[in-house]
């Protein structure tokens, strides 16, 4: 296939160019600073800025999947769907927050009295974008969310997976490593089981 990751540069979004390398893909990696990816074999590195529409519309045609993987509070989810139809590009498929996710029938992460204060300015714009992923109709999507602790770590290949709840294992901890993230991702990219759906995954 060949797939676009916007924010390639990031923590998330490097480990999302490494798992479709892995398994054959063309990668066109988007960044502002694209001069920050190693070069490696069926690597495409590209400079682009995720508001511009029309000059993103254009890095992504061709491709078969667009994976986003910026930044919620400098995104703007209206012009980054814009950009993705613009370029004909069949499917969008977003790195989400756990924040947007329940923890009891109605009641969002974010807002739990627990909820740190210093990331809400990302978590909440992470619950907008996916408000309006939600009211899309002409665009195929999916988002998935990671748990509350999301950290570069071990790739196992083990994990599981859920819907709009929060995963937390036998110990009381939601968590999962990038890199068993990237897997799930791929995964999804891959053989698509979440049309138009938010989903979750976890240890």
């Amino acid at each position: 296939m060949k797939i676009a990751v916007i924010g390639a540069t990031g923590s998330v979004g490097s480990r999302l160019v490494a798992e479709a390398l892995r398994r054959g893909h063309e990668v066109t990696g988007i960044a502002r600073h694209p001069e920050k990816l190693e070069a490696q074999p069926r690597l495409t590195p590209r400079a682009g800025d995720i508001n511009d529409a029309g000059a993103l519309a254009a890095l992504l045609a061709g491709h078969d999947v667009v994976i986003s993987s910026t930044r919620f509070e400098t995104t703007d989810p209206r012009r980054l769907i814009e950009a993705v139809k613009r370029s004909g590009a069949p499917r969008l498929v977003v790195v989400g927050g756990a924040g947007s996710l329940e923890v009891a029938p109605g009641v969002a992460l974010v807002d739990t009295a627990d909820f740190p204060q210093a990331y809400k300015h990302e978590a909440l714009p992470g619950r907008d974008f996916l408000d309006i992923l939600r009211g899309e109709h002409d665009l195929d999507w999916t988002f998935l969310s990671p748990p509350a602790n999301f950290a570069p770590g071990e790739r196992t290949g083990r994990f599981r997976i859920g819907g709009d709840q929060l995963l937390m294992d036998s110990a009381g901890d939601s968590r999962i490593s990038q890199e068993d993230y990237a897997i799930a991702l791929l995964d999804e990219v891959e053989t698509p089981r979440h049309s138009r759906r938010r989903f979750t995954v976890g240890y």
